[in-house]
């Protein structure tokens, strides 16, 4: 599981379908992961343990800028200025974008604002850059006060609408273009546009077969409480948004944390907390059980389960229960999350219904074992003795390290490369045959780990090159001789698979050392960011104040060979069909990256276990089995259907159409669903999931294995010069 801050602005997407969405010492401990995206077919809330991101419920605006404030403003846009990869100046056009970006987040389905009150806005279009040089914020909270106003205004109308009775046999449709979408002229406009957009609610609850009482109940708590969360967004929350909307005008990975925003960081990357194990998420207003995390407090307690609501909270055996109900999300976690050894109480409603329950729960460390290396042995095919390969599969989902603890020299601090090598081990005692490493979900992380884990797989040599904002290029190479493995290797990756994922899979590539099998490419994150603790940045002292943090674009990344991951991805040597790839996800699409670029190649030796031959022969058999396979002779057609879907710019409201319509999205949907939620298996000792996707991995797989027992390899082993200018 991965947390990131909700609060902060949606990279604009180019399918109108879809809306996807440290400490630098001598060797880089840098962090390196995209956003999560989400899809128009129904929000994924994501969260970590109890750490969730929605912004939250009330109805005061946020303060008035305090100088605390001031000064942040200030810090983070001299951090930009010095520090920032492109050494781009804080200028006219970067408040232009600057003002597009904070727009946007505040409404960008453009449900709230009108056109007058962004003609207004744009007015200040050129000034932006000129005020918070100034540490001036005003801005930031007249546009709030007036959304506020809106909201305030828009909300009885909802609520009428959803009171109303809607005539589904009209030919009408609901523009999803929001990008070109124009925002409404008045408030009749702005009316129609409501009135759409809950005919499509309701038409989203009856194909679910939802009562129409209960859809008219469940609507008026989902914007009740979307109008509280707008209302209760405070002065850190704000700033927040206001900041990174100005950060990700320089690229789309240099963003301000709030200090909760950095504490829940924190905690992913480590990779532990304290409290009760339980994964959260918002529905309709209510707080709602998603996950148990195994082997957490709630886990042994054994009383919790899946979709259990929360409607109370207490501290203690006899603190006072107090209600939860229309709270934001971020707002429970912070009452339920605790110290260890101390007990919560929570009233509690089993799968929303009945009686309340209470619950007392000793909170305890967790380790977010959902988030770490996990292996299995699966037997597959056949030798020519009779007996099965064995292939050992590793689920890495992040490159995963303690990096406080790793400061302050802990020698057993959590990190990727330890737990890799012990299961690394594990696999040789029991003699596998091919490593499978799969980094599907892999977001990124510890650019130090990715560096550390490609030198399980090969002797010596350059992992990475970076390239400095002044245009200096250094090296990182396998800090270890010897290897943990180094039989075949397969590197299953996706468009998700991002940055570590894509540093890892990219010098596994240029070595030769094993095969890349999965999406088409790869994310094609190739920046380092690191993180600027702007408290300690300013005080130098380690009991500063906490103001937060700036994740910064310091440096990019290339592959040994002198590529760059950035835009462009790792092309996979063997490509197999996948909705994934088609999806608008990959860097590209963001608004404003970083450009691809290349470097001289470093001199390495490259291996003798692949070649272009062998990947040939590879993915004929490969493309046989897929043409006999109905699996995926029928995901080929889902991804036409959704090539097609994807370039709609409406959805028809009409009932019958949109019944048609939403069978037809529902395939597509569920294989969206699958590209973003974790692989769910019966067994729950499994690592992945057995689906034919990857089987035919595996087959892959068991085919290198094969190719290279019979010598059928061409490359041989030589030094790479490094290119002429």
């Amino acid at each position: 599981m991965t947390q990131s801050a909700n609060r902060q602005p949606e990279s604009r997407q180019r399918s109108s379908c879809l809306i996807f969405p440290k400490l630098l010492v001598r060797r880089p401990h840098c962090i390196n992961r995209p956003e999560r995206f989400v899809t128009t077919l129904g929000a994924l809330v994501l969260s970590l343990g109890l750490m969730v991101l929605v912004v939250g419920v009330g109805h005061a605006a946020p303060g008035k800028p305090t100088a605390r404030d001031r000064q942040v403003a200030v810090a983070v846009t001299s951090f930009l200025n010095k520090d920032h990869l492109s050494h781009r100046k804080l200028d006219d056009q970067i408040s232009q974008r600057w003002l597009h970006s904070f727009i946007e987040a505040l409404d960008s389905r453009k449900l709230y604002f009108l056109q007058s009150d962004i003609e207004r806005f744009n007015q200040m279009e050129n000034s932006l850059d000129d005020l918070i040089k100034k540490g001036d914020l005003t801005f930031a909270h007249d546009v709030y006060k007036v959304l506020l106003e809106r909201v305030a205004q828009r909300a009885p109308v909802i609520d009428e609408l959803i009171d109303a009775e809607h005539d589904f046999s009209v030919d009408e449709s609901i523009d999803t273009d929001f990008e070109t979408r124009q925002y409404p002229k008045d408030a009749a406009e702005a009316r129609e546009r409501w009135r759409k957009q809950i005919k499509y609610d309701f038409l989203v609850q009856k194909a679910a077969e939802e009562e129409e009482a209960e859809s008219r109940k469940k609507l008026h708590r989902r914007y009740r409480t979307l109008t509280q969360n707008k209302q209760q967004v405070d002065r850190d929350e704000l700033l927040e948004i206001y900041l990174t909307a100005l950060t990700t005008a320089y690229d789309p990975h240099t963003t301000y944390m709030a200090p909760s925003t950095l504490e829940n960081f924190e905690i992913q990357m480590r990779l532990q907390l304290e409290g009760i194990g339980a994964a959260l998420q918002m529905l309709d207003g209510h707080t709602v059980i998603s996950k148990i995390i195994p082997g957490g407090a709630a886990d042994k307690d054994g009383r919790l389960k899946p979709e259990d609501h929360i409607i109370g909270v207490g501290q203690g055996i006899d603190g006072e229960i107090g209600d939860v109900v229309g709270m934001r999300l971020n707002d429970v976690v912070k009452q339920i999350r605790g110290k260890e050894g101390t007990i919560v109480r929570l009233q509690v409603m089993s799968q929303g219904k009945g009686e309340p329950k209470l619950y007392d729960i000793t909170r305890a460390q967790i380790e977010l074992k959902d988030s770490e290396a996990r292996a299995e042995i699966i037997e597959f095919g056949k030798k020519s003795n009779g007996k099965p390969y064995k292939v050992g599969v590793i689920d890495l989902p992040s490159f995963y390290m303690d990096m406080e603890a790793a400061r302050l020299g802990n020698r057993n601090f959590k990190s990727t490369t330890r737990d890799v090598r012990r299961l690394l081990q594990d696999f040789r005692k029991k003699g596998t045959d091919v490593v499978m490493l799969d980094l599907r979900r892999n977001g990124g992380g510890s650019l130090t780990e990715a560096i550390n884990l490609t030198g399980l797989f090969i002797d010596e040599g350059p992992v990475v090159q970076v390239k400095d904002a002044m245009g200096n290029v250094q090296h990182y190479d396998d800090p270890e001789a010897g290897t943990s493995w180094n039989g075949p290797l397969i590197v299953l990756a996706s468009k998700f698979s991002a940055s570590a994922s894509e540093i890892f899979a990219g010098a596994i590539q240029d070595y030769h050392r094993g095969l890349l099998v999965g999406d088409r490419t790869t994310h094609g994150k190739g920046t380092v960011q690191t993180l600027l603790n702007v408290g300690r940045q300013l005080f130098r002292v380690s009991n500063a104040p906490k103001l937060g943090a700036l994740k910064i674009t310091m440096q990019q990344f290339y592959r040994p060979s002198g590529d760059s991951t950035q835009e462009r991805g790792v092309v996979s040597d063997i490509e197999l069909p996948s909705i994934t790839t088609h999806l608008d996800v990959g860097e590209s699409d963001l608004d404003w990256p970083v450009a691809f670029d290349q470097v001289d190649a470093i001199p390495f030796k490259k291996l003798q276990q692949v070649d272009p031959t062998m990947i040939g022969q590879i993915q004929n058999r490969s493309k046989q089995r897929q043409q006999s396979s109905d699996d995926f002779q029928k995901a080929v057609k889902r991804i036409a259907k959704y090539q097609e879907q994807k370039e709609r710019k409406s959805i028809s409201l009409k009932e019958d159409v949109f019944m048609a319509e939403r069978a037809d999205l529902e395939k597509e949907e569920d294989a969206l669903k699958e590209a973003f939620e974790e692989d769910e298996t019966d067994d729950k000792d499994a690592v992945v999931k057995r689906d034919y996707y990857f089987d035919e991995a595996m087959a892959i797989a068991i085919d290198y294995v094969q190719l290279l027992q019979t010598g059928q390899i061409a490359a041989a082993e030589k030094s790479v010069p490094k290119q002429q200018p």
